[in-house]
């Protein structure tokens, strides 16, 4: 048979069932990203001929790109859903999350990495910056819903807008983790170039250039008369802004995620009630889950086909029980103490930080710039995690997040919800 037209087939299949699952799957304890890792485990086991096994350790540029684009998609539509303006206490959790949680996980997954692991100070900090973010692909499900659609509260909210910034915000510590690699084979100073640059000027450039960026959008599409953008009513506006906020922001040395999310909430800003808005959120969103549902599939072949997880061992298989049950979850609690919201509405959002593409992506990237040493003990691990946070919080999302809403309309809103 001829792999192409096999690989035509089961595309065709894959886009109809982007656009059916979900329907079927929403009141079951299932998600999609874990039908997607079946599939690709069925596929693999199959007699058909393989998918291109793309083994991320062979073809480091294609998962680098293929993974970066993704994010780069789900980044704008999580930044479009947003209804709640930024501001310091409306946006409380989320600083928390970013500012406790998210250094003091990178802390302990580098110090399960180096103790259990045997990594190198490098190899383990790349370990805990890769698999430190939540991701913003395989988040859907505990999101918000689209925008003006009133499904916003407190826990879907801190979860997005923790999944929107720290995919950027984990970019300094993979880059301390780069130039840690260099120094040891190069022997060059590292540590004034990496503040100055990789953590001051990145931060602060993907700050402006996103805020700017989503501020001209917005006046292209909201304040021109008669040849808007929003009278185009077309969907593929939202992954221009997308790619031209990520790629001006690169451009400069920035950091381009940050950048995106930052031009989709300045965007939503401009302009907050208009439907044009909705339009993009979906349009973004059904992009997004195609090439989440491809990746996935691909994921699911590799895990069961490839050699990847042939390193796995009884000390992957613990520093991934404690990543997903003990670290996030006990630090993100930590950091969400003194919060206005009930213990168990804390609880859920320390313990859903989905690891997903996102942590693919950074590890691929990093891997491009220096030598790690036992990078196949990397990779192993950061794809055993992903595998197990799919299929956990895919379990848990459905049954959880109903008890939330249901949890939601007998309250009254929350302060920090509408304070300044």
């Amino acid at each position: 048979m001829d792999i192409y037209i096999v690989t035509l087939t089961i595309l065709g299949f894959v886009v109809l069932l982007t656009a059916w699952l979900p329907m079927l799957l929403r009141r079951l304890p299932l998600s999609l990203p874990i039908f997607c890792i079946f599939l690709g485990a069925v596929l693999a086991w199959s007699p058909l001929p393989l998918l291109p096994a793309f083994n991320p350790l062979e073809n480091r540029a294609f998962t680098e790109h293929m993974t970066e684009i993704v994010v780069i998609v789900a980044l704008m539509g999580a930044g479009l859903k947003l209804d709640r303006k930024i501001g310091w206490r409306r946006w409380s959790t989320t600083w928390r999350l970013l500012g406790i949680a998210m250094p003091l996980t990178i802390a302990a997954i580098a110090f399960l990495g180096h103790w259990l692991l045997g990594l190198g100070v490098a190899s383990a900090l790349l370990l805990g910056a890769s698999l430190a973010p939540t991701d913003p692909v395989l988040a859907s499900d505990i999101q918000v819903g689209p925008p003006q659609s009133g499904e916003e509260d407190d826990v879907r909210f801190a979860l997005t807008s923790e999944a929107g910034l720290n995919d950027g915000l984990s970019f300094p510590f993979v880059h301390l983790a780069i130039a840690i690699a260099l120094a040891a084979k190069h022997g060059a100073d590292l540590w004034q170039d990496w503040l100055l640059i990789d953590v001051l000027w990145r931060i602060a450039s993907g700050v402006g250039m996103g805020w700017a960026a989503g501020s001209l959008f917005g006046h292209l599409a909201f304040r021109l008369r008669g040849i808007s953008l929003a009278r185009s009513q077309d969907g593929l506006v939202a992954i221009g802004m997308a790619f031209a906020a990520y790629g001006m922001t690169e451009l400069i040395l920035g950091y381009g995620f940050v950048a995106v999310f930052i031009a989709a909430v300045a965007f939503r800003d401009s302009e907050r009630a208009h439907d044009f808005h909705e339009q993009l959120h979906d349009f973004a969103e059904q992009i997004e889950r195609l090439l989440m549902m491809v990746l996935l599939v691909c994921l699911g072949s590799i895990a069961v086909s490839g050699p990847l997880l042939k390193n796995i061992d009884w000390r992957v298989g613990v520093v991934a029980f404690l990543t997903l049950v003990l670290v996030r979850p006990l630090l993100g609690w930590l950091s969400l103490l003194g919060s206005p919201r009930s213990t168990g509405e804390n609880l859920v959002i320390a313990v859903f930080g989905i690891r997903g593409l996102g942590s693919i992506y950074y590890l691929a990237y990093a891997t491009g710039h220096a030598e790690f040493d036992k990078v196949e003990v990397i990779w192993a691990t950061v794809v055993l995690i992903i595998l197990t946070s799919i299929v956990v919080h895919g379990v848990a999302v459905t049954p959880t997040m109903r008890w939330i809403d249901g949890t939601r309309k007998s309250k009254q809103p929350r302060s920090d919800t509408n304070s300044a």
